[in-house]
């Protein structure tokens, strides 16, 4: 009987592969959905699915085989339209994708809570963004495309950037872009999530440093509940590995440091210098360098290379004057913590903290004289950093109690303030300066 079943699955395989070659996807697409029924799809629900790609193939046939039941009672075809009523398993692709590049429509109604997983996991939020429909509180005013299971909504992703979406009863197209665990994507035309990391939620709950990577290969779910969902058009474009490692930035950003001189910049220039492009701390020198423009609520990208044993910091909302970890929000180290010089530090000093305030993670920089890639985002009173694609703090100011040395930090709910670079006089330089302002 196993044996019946199992030439079933792989004939119904077969037709899948047949299916991608009669529609008429984009040049480099296949199309996932052959606008006639529900072949090369069956049901799983919020699952993770490292648990069933480890089942033996009888056992993930007999599961396989169970869902299709309840897929068919509660998806249609109608004219080339997929049809949810709200109800049942999610669609979820018989085969599992890496790196990739898929575009889709949806069109939904009152009361519609859906989304997209990737590789599995959740997800590419869709909502009924309207008052009546009830999740304001969860963030639905603020319209569909975050990546909504990433926690806070001071992560990167969590929340769209701008509000995409179009009314009920109008098509809205959504295109995500996933290379490692870093997802872009643009509802209709707008960016509304910019290379951010996607958090693994099937590990959510494990500390920051000791959390394990997304699985590499996994389905394109599209989940529902609550109120029905129809899509069309869904393609997908593999993309190799070469080809995955070469990011651009969104014109979203603006770059803040020219990479010639200190334009747009006040305060310490004469302790700093530009070399190859890079600002530059000069050697013996310090003091805050910081930008003409005041910030309220942003987004810093940026490059930086510590000397051994090097100190530096991030002044964020910093007034103008002043030592910037106590009258700025927070200075956020830039620091080699792995020096022998800094072996007696607070885990408030490690590179990343707010400075006496919050510790990050430590153990995720690259080796002395090599560019690091982070970013900081500022929401409110929450900062959050990620350091080379792994988030390393995640805090919220205001519930700060504990200070190091029982010192005051005055400046750490200020709401607006310049963002800089605070010297302690080492040689350490930061390239590639981008800054996004949140609305």
């Amino acid at each position: 009987m196993i044996r019946c079943t199992l030439l079933h699955f792989i004939a119904q395989t077969i037709i899948f592969s047949f299916c991608y070659a009669k529609s008429n996807p984009p040049s480099g697409f296949i199309s996932l959905f052959n606008g006639v029924n529900l072949d090369g799809w069956w049901g799983a629900k919020t699952e993770d699915p490292s648990a069933w790609k480890n089942l033996s193939p009888a056992k993930y046939f007999l599961k396989w085989q169970a869902s299709l039941k309840n897929i068919h009672t509660h998806w249609t075809v109608e004219d080339g339209v997929l049809v949810n009523d709200g109800h049942g398993l999610f669609l979820t692709t018989e085969k599992n994708f890496g790196d990739f590049e898929l575009r889709l429509e949806y069109k939904t109604f009152p009361n519609a809570d859906s989304g997209v997983y990737l590789r599995g996991v959740p997800q590419v939020q869709i909502w009924d963004t309207t008052k009546e429909g009830g999740k304001w509180k969860y963030g639905a005013d603020k319209g569909s495309g975050g990546l909504w299971n990433n926690g806070s909504p001071s992560v990167p992703g969590r929340d769209p950037l701008v509000h995409a979406d179009k009314p009920f009863g109008e098509w809205n197209q959504l295109n995500i872009k996933m290379t490692g665990d870093r997802v872009t994507v643009n509802l209709n035309q707008k960016l509304v999530v910019n290379d951010s990391p996607l958090m693994n939620y099937w590990d959510r709950r494990t500390p920051v440093n000791k959390r394990k990577p997304l699985i590499s290969k996994g389905p394109i779910q599209l989940q529902t509940h609550g109120g029905e969902i129809r899509w069309k058009n869904i393609f997908l474009k593999e993309i190799s590995k070469s080809s995955s490692n070469n990011k651009i930035d969104s014109k979203a950003f603006s770059t803040i440091f020219n990479g010639k001189d200190f334009s747009g910049w006040s305060g310490a220039v004469k302790s700093y210098e530009v070399t190859d492009s890079a600002l530059q701390c000069k050697p013996g020198k310090g003091g805050t360098l910081y930008t003409n423009k005041r910030y309220r609520d942003f987004w810093v990208k940026l490059d930086i290379k510590i000397p051994a044993g090097g100190n530096n910091g991030l002044a964020l909302r910093y007034p103008g004057k002043g030592d910037p970890a106590y009258m700025g929000m927070c200075e956020l180290q830039v620091l080699d913590d792995m020096h022998p010089r800094h072996s007696m530090l607070d885990p408030r000093q490690y590179h990343g903290s707010a400075y006496g305030m919050a510790p990050a993670m430590q153990g995720y920089l690259k080796p002395v004289g090599e560019w690091n890639q982070q970013e900081v985002i500022v929401k409110g009173s929450e900062v959050s950093v990620f350091l080379n694609s792994k988030m390393i703090l995640n805090t919220d100011l205001s519930k700060t109690k504990d200070f190091m040395g029982n010192k005051k930090y005055p400046g750490r709910l200020l709401k607006e303030g310049h963002f800089g670079f605070a010297g302690h006089g080492d040689s350490v330089a930061f390239k590639n300066v981008r800054i996004l302002e949140f609305n």
